[in-house]
């Protein structure tokens, strides 16, 4: 219900994630890392069942050398519906979430009535739901817990009691116009500084402020400027004054929109590293008070930091040291304060938030309560209320067999490294480094986070989720003049999801994803490697993509291609971003072949990658049993397709393509697809069928 409390890596806002859902949930998860001297060996998981495919789903009136995803999921997409309040469902992340769901119910639910077992935050779980689900003391409360922040708004009367209150905002975790946090240093992976990066924003991405031409773009920024109104007139002000509040509010965020960087700028490192120290900020921004701002974050001994954005923060202190006047931050201010606190309001809040939320995604209803709590309790308090959900889900024989299926492909990885014709010696030699350093973490951290320091009570909700950003914002600063955590997980383990961090050059695969479909014990090793496997790939991949390339094996920002080799990934990559630049949805919208660059070539490197460690796999097996109408093959690119079998409403896709660097669900599918020669040859598909491309894209 309020903002994440998890660090992401800070050049990419997908977190080189496998998929990137409004509904990720958090929790906790075992560290399985270390350098491999040796190219790893591959361990064969055990097959079991004839076939892991799923016949329901498939739609055979259509040719799999037409249109894969139809053909591997059209029976699926006509038997199900969207629930009213999702704008997104899937046959593997959906589901697999609404079952966390519902066992992290069952657990928080007995935490609060005081049954808290074993686990060493039982109470406070307990109690954080419990003041979540109490509707009538949080009615009974209404706007009286942001009083002090409301008060505090009021007495602003310059550009540095402006400041000043801009970095106490941040220290409560309601960071306004900027964000500041702990992150890795690009240039020396040891160390933590200080980031300071832009926000401040409403509406999801600055194109939503910015676009005149979009018809749709142009709709939601007046649908927006209602939102704000009818919020504020719910706080209290009466309609003329609110309809003005909202146009000084989408004035101040339009000027800040402008200064913003592009979603595609910001996901090239080079451009967001900008080292400074605290003496150099005034120069970055002189119309901040640094000294003020820092004090009052709790942030005053920080020296070392990263400006990801400095034209932005140049443009900032401009406004706030002249080029918008105080009435109108005071406008500005209250209005985020209403905004970033809506969740834990009184219901005429939350539906209004709702109703904003409605045009952005589709979504017909809210999400019952207990399930907002979940998530509330879950971005809180993840490592915490993810000890008891590991104990409830996860098979030590499930783990041991994901852990090999790892080190399968990454055995496979290093194999392709060992015979790419278009690369020297010394960037081998390099990728060789990279590949044996990356960590591997799998289900749940070895240690619970520490949350001794956050105060949990009965009293108020709200009071608790702040004291949560309270206690995230010090838990940051505290990083800081420290070495790097190298143990930390930036997802809880029962997010359905994973991710590869370059900085940390790592892979994290939390619990919540090692479920089925994506992977089962009892599956055949062609489903398991379509599945679960080809996320591994794909996370793996991420270390090589074009982000991803660009650090080296201990996570520094640095350049260790040879010239020649650098130019030829470049041929390659600009081979898959023209492809997805050409690909177009709801009639006329094209995909951003550059923002969703990294992310196409980790579907393509781990769809070949996986399929690969599969072969090698059952090579080493005794013969499977009989099939029926499916090989091995053709299993695992099926299984690979129905991870994907989902429904998106129109409001949503337009949505994703507009912010999200991840494909819309069918692409993530036919568009490597179309580049595999396995398939096609899986398939039987002639050289002129629709999914087999003429000018095959071939990066890893």
């Amino acid at each position: 219900m309020r903002r994440a409390l998890t660090r992401c890596p800070s050049f990419v806002s997908a977190a080189g994630s496998f998929v990137a859902l409004a509904f990720v949930a958090s929790s906790a998860c075992l560290t399985a890392c270390g350098s491999k001297a040796r190219p790893p060996q591959t361990v064969a998981p055990t097959l079991a069942a004839p076939s892991g495919v799923e016949k329901a789903a498939l739609d055979t009136s259509v040719s799999p050398c037409d249109d894969f995803y139809q053909y591997a999921c059209g029976g699926w997409i006509k038997s199900h519906e969207i629930p009213s309040e999702e704008s997104t469902w899937y046959r593997s992340f959906s589901v697999i979430h609404d079952r966390n769901e519902e066992t992290l119910k069952d657990i928080l639910e007995a935490r609060a009535k005081g049954d808290v077992g074993d686990d060493t935050y039982g109470k406070a779980l307990g109690d954080f739901y419990a003041t979540c689900m109490d509707e009538a003391a949080v009615e009974k409360n209404g706007l009286a817990p942001l009083e002090p922040w409301l008060k505090s708004i009021r007495e602003v009367k310059d550009p540095a009691s402006l400041t000043k209150l801009l970095g106490k905002l941040q220290a409560d975790g309601l960071g306004m116009v900027w964000q500041f946090s702990a992150g890795q240093d690009f240039n020396d992976a040891t160390a933590m500084v200080g980031m300071i990066s832009q926000g401040g924003l409403g509406m999801p991405e600055r194109d939503y402020y910015l676009d005149v031409k979009t018809p749709k773009m142009v709709e939601l920024r007046a649908a927006y400027a209602k939102h704000v109104a009818d919020m504020l007139v719910l706080a209290g002000d009466t309609d003329v004054k609110a309809k003005a509040a909202a146009k000084v509010v989408l004035a101040v965020e339009t000027m800040i929109a402008t200064a913003s960087m592009s979603k595609e700028d910001r996901r090239e490192p080079k451009k967001i590293n900008h080292p400074s120290t605290k003496v150099n900020l005034p120069k970055v921004a002189p119309g901040v008070a640094w000294d003020s701002w820092l004090e009052a974050a709790f942030a005053k001994n920080v020296t070392s930091f990263n400006v990801a954005q400095p034209d932005f923060m140049k443009a900032a202190g401009q406004m706030i040291g002249g080029k918008v006047s105080i009435a109108d931050w005071k406008t500005y201010l209250r209005w985020h304060l209403l905004r970033q606190n809506a969740s834990e309001l009184p219901a005429r809040f939350v539906d209004e938030q709702f109703r904003w939320r409605q045009a952005l995604t589709g979504a017909k209803s809210i999400a019952p309560r207990w399930k907002r709590c979940v998530r509330a309790t879950d971005a809180a308090l993840g490592e915490a209320l993810g000890e008891p959900f590991v104990k409830k889900t996860l098979g030590s024989d499930g783990k041991s067999t994901v852990v090999g299926m790892v080190t399968a492909i990454e055995a496979v990885m290093h194999e392709n490294i060992e015979k790419l014709s278009w690369f020297d010696e010394s960037t081998r030699k390099a990728a060789f480094l990279k590949l044996g350093k990356i960590a591997n973490k799998i289900a749940y951290p070895e240690h619970i986070r520490d949350y001794r320091g956050l105060i949990v009570g009965r009293e108020s909700f709200i009071t608790n989720t702040i004291n949560a950003s309270r206690f995230e914002h010090g838990r940051q600063i505290n990083k800081l003049g420290k070495p790097v955590d190298r143990a930390e997980w930036q997802m809880s383990s029962p997010t359905v999801n994973a991710y590869y961090d370059a900085q940390l050059n790592e892979m994290v695969f939390p619990a919540g994803i090692l479920q089925s479909p994506f992977f089962a014990s009892s599956a055949p090793a062609s489903t398991n490697y379509g599945g679960i496997g080809m996320v591994m790939g794909h996370e793996l991949t991420h270390g090589f993509d074009d982000e991803g390339r660009q650090f080296d094996a201990d996570g520094n920002l640095k350049d260790w291609w040879g010239p020649a080799v650098n130019a030829e990934f470049e041929r390659r990559a600009s081979c898959v971003k023209n492809q997805y630049n050409d690909y177009v949805v709801l009639g006329d919208l094209h995909v951003n072949g550059t923002l969703t660059l990294g992310e196409n070539i980790a579907d393509l490197g781990g769809l070949k990658l996986a399929f690969k460690a599969m072969k090698a796999s059952a090579a080493k097996l005794a013969p499977s049993p009989s099939r029926g109408e499916f090989t091995a093959e053709q299993e695992y690119f099926v299984g690979f397709a129905q991870g994907w079998c989902g429904k998106l409403r129109d409001e949503a896709l337009r949505y994703q393509v507009a912010t999200n660097p991840h494909s819309p669900p069918s692409l993530r599918v036919n568009g490597p697809i179309s580049n595999t020669p396995e398939f096609a040859e899986a398939f039987s598909c002639k050289p002129d069928a629709k999914m087999v491309r003429k000018d095959r894209c071939d990066v890893w």
